[in-house]
């Protein structure tokens, strides 16, 4: 059973927007995605998308494989591919990103090196993701809450 966050509830009934566990599939299998062929997507894709597993080198590439031909049948050309981070900051456990303390200093919050080890990786992941500029910041606070930060 696919994990979601309480701040994501809003549109998870719906899936109107690309709900993290599939964000971070995409960051691993290397896919940018658009909230474009998202959409075009049937339920049952996304159920699929949201499910299926992404994490050995075989399941990352199957991921790749499986999301690049569904959007290829939806758009007629396949989603841009992005380079695959080899170390990525949310599987980090030593060091926190500038940005999220900077981002929860916004919030007079400061994350202790303990509490960030004791983060998933996904749970590292959305806040490195809603602690960019280019997100829309909304979420963040409530992420922090979430994960008693």
């Amino acid at each position: 059973m696919a994990h979601f966050f309480r701040f994501e509830q809003e549109f998870i009934d719906s899936l109107h927007c690309i709900p993290m566990i599939v964000r971070f599939k995409l960051d691993t299998c290397g896919v940018k995605l658009k909230l474009i062929h998202w959409n075009q997507f049937t339920s049952q894709e996304k159920q699929v998308l949201i499910n299926m597993a992404c994490e050995t080198t075989e399941e990352v590439k199957l991921y790749r494989d499986f999301l690049q031909t569904l959007v290829s049948e939806k758009t007629g050309n396949p989603a841009k591919n992005l380079p695959i981070e080899e170390n990525p900051p949310w599987l980090n456990s030593e060091l926190i990103p500038e940005e999220i303390q900077e981002k929860a200093s916004q919030f007079n919050k400061q994350i202790t090196l303990e509490q960030w080890q004791k983060l998933t990786p996904l749970q590292r992941f959305a806040l490195i993701k809603l602690s960019r500029p280019s997100h829309e910041n909304s979420n963040f606070f409530p992420a922090l809450k979430e994960f008693n930060l």
